[in-house]
């Protein structure tokens, strides 16, 4: 005789992986920052027991070396076949905007002892990318670390802001202009009047300025050392 089964049948639970564990730490990170995620948190989010996440990473430095990786993993790599000053302007474009939906990782993404393999493939990728631009290895070294500072730092920037464009910039303009006696600072009266509260404002042009800046800048100096 088959046993009588009562109560409702046990929802079946979703297997826990390690990309199930990451997707949800970075999913807490977005939210919160990365201080935020704790293993306890996890755990509530992945409606799983604390243990069963150490089973996959030890611990909290090895979640965050694989959101990192994560992170590289969705930063498009310099294409292959376009002039390097091309692939590298996209690189770069797609940094800010992977950071930009991640804020809290700007300040990891080199900070990692242990880095993953999308982490090594995009380092990879960028020199070979200069490399094969013509750019010397000392060249190749300039270029990147002024590249990188360059988009973290804006980044940062950006992430900073309280408002970057639009009508919320233009509020954000007055309010400072009503509240501060201007006549003090004819420079920044100027600044803001003549040009943050003109209609089509968009702080992230400054990315755009600047990047060709730098590139144009690197191209020059990498033919006077060719």
């Amino acid at each position: 005789m088959s046993a009588k089964v009562t109560g409702k049948k046990a929802s079946k639970r979703e297997p826990l992986t390690r990309s199930r564990i990451v997707e949800a730490a970075i999913k807490l990170a977005d939210i919160s920052g990365v201080d935020a995620v704790t293993i306890r948190k996890l755990a509530d989010s992945l409606n799983a027991k604390p243990m069963s996440i150490y089973h996959h990473l030890s611990n909290k430095e090895m979640i965050v070396d694989c959101m990192v990786d994560t992170v590289f993993s969705e930063i498009t790599l310099p294409r292959a076949d376009a002039h390097w000053k091309e692939a590298i302007y996209e690189r770069s474009a797609s940094a800010r905007a992977v950071l930009a939906g991640h804020p809290w990782a700007v300040p990891l993404m080199e900070s990692r002892r242990s880095p993953g393999p999308a982490t090594l493939k995009q380092h990879d990728a960028v020199i070979g990318c200069l490399r094969n631009g013509g750019l010397s290895i000392a060249m190749t070294a300039h270029a990147y670390a002024l590249i990188d500072a360059f988009v973290y730092g804006f980044a940062i920037q950006e992430a900073s802001l309280p408002a970057t464009s639009g009508p919320e910039m233009a509020e954000l303009a007055e309010s400072v202009m009503e509240a501060a006696p201007m006549e003090d600072y004819p420079n920044l009266m100027e600044f803001a009047s003549e040009h943050v509260m003109q209609p089509g404002y968009d702080f992230g042009r400054e990315f755009e300025f600047g990047l060709d800046l730098i590139l144009d800048s690197l191209e020059s100096m990498a033919k006077a050392d060719a």
